[in-house]
């Protein structure tokens, strides 16, 4: 079985994934053999910069604003895939992926959540968080094309604080239905 350690010379085992056009948006990354669950595919690479020079630098492409390669690191930090960056930057979203990303020590590993097929592409969830409402404009403006069952239709992760209050709106609800019950023994 192959090394699962983000620091194994992962070109020792031949060719594993490529990239090329891609059915869900623009680029993607495929796996060109069977990859197994837990095995670390690729390192995120680019330059590391700080928030304030993503900012600056930010868009790459005025014609799409919202695309960008960055992958958030910490508070001050950021690596910039369209600045010395590999084919990690054309790993697309997906709300069911099949894949994650590992940040060990300032770096990002792009592993396996389950057995990859060869010829399958691979995902990961962005877990994209903006800080201002969710209006359905923002929304809109990361359109996720997945395609996922499970499909939430935006890049955007749910914020911490409106899965408390889904939690709570589904309480209340079932808090309801149990009380339905019991009216309906009596």
């Amino acid at each position: 079985m192959p090394s699962k350690s983000p620091t194994s010379p992962l070109a020792s085992r031949g060719r594993r994934i490529q990239t090329r056009r891609s059915g869900v948006h623009g680029k993607g990354v495929f796996a060109v053999q069977d990859i197994a669950e837990g095995e670390t595919l690729i390192e995120y690479k680019g330059a590391v910069i700080s928030w304030k020079e993503a900012l600056r630098r930010h868009p790459h492409d005025p014609a799409q604003p919202n695309h960008t390669f960055y992958f958030h690191i910490d508070d001050g930090r950021v690596i910039d895939g369209n600045d010395q960056g590999n084919a990690a930057r054309w790993i697309n979203h997906a709300c069911d992926p099949n894949c994650e990303a590992d940040e060990q020590d300032g770096r990002v590993f792009i592993k396996a959540l389950r057995d990859i097929a060869a010829g399958e592409e691979l995902s990961y969830d962005y877990g994209l968080v903006i800080d201002e409402p969710y209006t359905p404009k923002l929304l809109a403006d990361f359109p996720c094309w997945c395609g996922a069952e499970s499909c939430r239709g935006t890049l955007l992760a749910p914020k911490d604080e409106d899965e408390k209050s889904k939690g709570r709106k589904k309480k209340k609800k079932k808090d309801k239905k149990s009380r339905k019950k019991k009216k309906g023994k009596d």
